[in-house]
């Protein structure tokens, strides 16, 4: 099913009315390549040319399409007509002369295999070659950062704009690579019966996995074999296929790419079945983005269509993919697949979200990215310190619909005790969280639970929830009653508060009494009347909350401290507290 879409993916991108926008055909890849050397027509030099453009603080060099790089990896094979410095001019960078003349001579022996041997630019290149071309390049100013680098390179011969690997005769010596060991078998991905691809083609930009790419279909053991079949023959597509799918997934992984973004360890890709404007904003949509309130705006849009009824009909039945691929030694693995009709995947993101509503201060973002949420709940708030599959897991369970991972919760809870803290995005996470767990026991058996609204919810009687309202209140009370305090009892006594309430809280509405004193009559009143509110029905202090108690707990700690500084308007259930306290 993967390997069938990103197929499609090519076959739709290959019909793109924009020359531009379509990918390369087969046998062919878009490469940047920094360096060109241009001949004249007796491959005498003419110059070393420098395509590289300064983006940023980087350079970046022009992009060509060349015929496709050969798979290696400790041995000696090179590429038709562009290569590394060492292959295509042979310097040595690595004091070994035995194998840069090799590596100069397989080079020139695939351009020497060419059927196109009359052509003058060929027969530039092989002159130029035939010479010492390391002596005529070292008068180039350019020559020095070639030894440092061992960069790619290719050929152009005058007057021709277009590089000598790209001109009509080339395409003939692409692709014909016969091999004895070849078979034949019905291609998992066409149907059709035909050759067999040996070895696919490297995917590249997975982040964590080797820099020169890694598999997804990859057989190297007699563990993973079956029948004796060697290498591609286990899982059998063809080299149309295999190019195919190839080229489109290191096309959504490439750098710059729109459809891609990092979802914790897992590198995510996602495409749509159809040209499709989701495609271009669902990156926003999870991502962090340069634009904060292009990204809001983005959601904002996503929400009217959803409700206006854009995505009803032969729009919303565009299927929509998104793949989660993650390290795995020489192989990828994948973290995650997903496959539904646009419809669906609309409703779902924009049910993320209503989950993640929460009332918040003003510089708190309306509608967070799933990376901020993860540094939330990570030690040090440090990206490297998010556990590895949570991200995937999250994902996973926001296309599903499904409940969000357990790791989360834990992992927001611990976070709110270790650092004494409840923020916005960890009440989000914690709110999330605890709304899809009862949505899904809502429709398993009967639960008198109620989901947890965005803002203070006075109604709500769940006394994990009220011992965190109560707990923000007499913190609230110590504030008032010492006014530039450096710290409070939410420094000292959050942890067990919050998992051990009995050891606690007797001894804060012991010390509240000595606060009260302090504060005039109508403020000690309203406090009152406060606590009393919030503790009305609680029998007793539980010796002990479980983990999802402890963040309905930080919830309602949360919401509490919220509504202190929110302004109420007379309908509001919250008045009394929002205006006197």
């Amino acid at each position: 099913m993967i390997l069938q879409a990103l197929h499609d993916y090519y076959q739709r991108k290959q019909r793109d009315p924009d020359p531009a926008r379509r990918l390369p055909p087969d046998g062919f890849e878009d490469k940047e390549i920094p360096f060109i050397i241009e001949l004249d027509a007796d491959g005498s030099l003419l110059g070393l040319k420098d395509t590289r453009q300064l983006e940023g603080k980087k350079k970046v060099a022009a992009r060509f399409l060349v015929p496709q790089g050969v798979k290696r990896a400790s041995g000696v094979a090179a590429n038709l007509l562009w290569d590394t410095a060492e292959y295509v001019v042979g310097i040595d960078t690595k004091g070994k002369p035995e194998r840069i003349g090799q590596q100069r001579a397989a080079f020139r022996e695939r351009i020497e295999a060419l059927p196109v041997q009359g052509d003058p630019a060929i027969h530039a290149v092989l002159a130029f070659l035939s010479r010492d071309p390391v002596a005529e390049l070292a008068t180039q100013p350019a020559w020095p950062e070639v030894l440092e680098t061992n960069p790619l390179m290719s050929f152009r011969v005058a007057p021709d704009t277009d590089l000598v690997c790209q001109r009509p005769g080339v395409l003939d010596g692409v692709g014909d690579d016969t091999d004895p060991s070849d078979t034949s078998d019905v291609c998992l991905i066409t149907g059709h019966t035909g050759k067999t691809e040996r070895l696919h083609s490297a995917i590249k930009g997975v982040w964590g996995a080797q820099t020169a790419g890694a598999n997804i279909v990859s057989f190297n053991l007699d563990a993973f074999r079956s029948f004796g079949k060697a290498q591609g023959a286990n899982a059998p597509v063809s080299p149309a296929a295999a190019f195919a799918y190839t080229t489109a997934l290191n096309h959504l992984l490439a750098k710059g790419s729109k459809q891609r973004m990092q979802v914790g360890d897992a590198s995510t890709v996602f495409w749509a079945e159809k040209t499709d404007a989701v495609e271009d904003i669902f990156a926003a949509v999870f991502g962090e983005g340069d634009d904060p309130d292009a990204r809001t705006g983005e959601v904002r849009a996503l929400y009217e269509a959803v409700h206006s009824g854009k995505f009803d009909g032969a729009r919303g039945e565009t299927r929509f993919f998104v793949l989660g691929l993650a390290p795995n030694a020489a192989r990828i693995a994948i973290r995650f697949w997903h496959a539904a009709p646009l419809s669906e995947i609309a409703r779902r993101i924009t049910t993320w979200f209503d989950d993640l509503a929460i009332v918040r201060g003003p510089n708190d973002p309306e509608f967070p990215s799933l990376f901020r949420l993860l540094t939330a709940i990570a030690v040090q708030r440090k990206a490297d310190n998010i556990p590895p599959r949570l991200g995937g897991d999250i994902m996973r369970a926001i296309l599903e619909g499904l409940p969000f991972p357990p790791t989360w919760l834990n992992a927001a809870v611990q976070r709110c005790r270790a650092e004494q803290q409840v923020n916005a995005l960890r009440a989000a996470a914690i709110k999330a969280c605890l709304n899809r767990q009862i949505r899904q026991t809502a429709t398993q058996t009967p639960t008198s639970e109620k989901e947890y609204l965005p803002m203070l919810d006075p109604s709500n009687l769940n006394a994990a929830y009220r011992l965190g309202r109560l707990f923000a209140v007499l913190e609230r009370i110590q504030e008032a009653a010492s006014p530039g305090l450096n710290a409070t009892i939410r420094d000292r006594y959050y942890g067990a508060a919050s998992s051990t309430p009995v050891s606690v809280f007797t001894t804060l509405l012991r010390l509240k009494n000595a606060h009260l004193k302090k504060l005039p009559t109508g403020r000690v009143v309203n406090f009152e009347k406060a606590i009393g509110e919030i503790t009305d029905g609680l029998s007793d202090f539980p010796k002990h909350l479980a983990l999802p108690d402890q963040g309905r707990f930080a919830l309602g700690y949360y919401h509490q401290r919220q509504a202190f500084f929110t302004k109420s308007t007379p309908a509001e259930s919250t008045e009394t507290l929002e205006e006197t306290l």
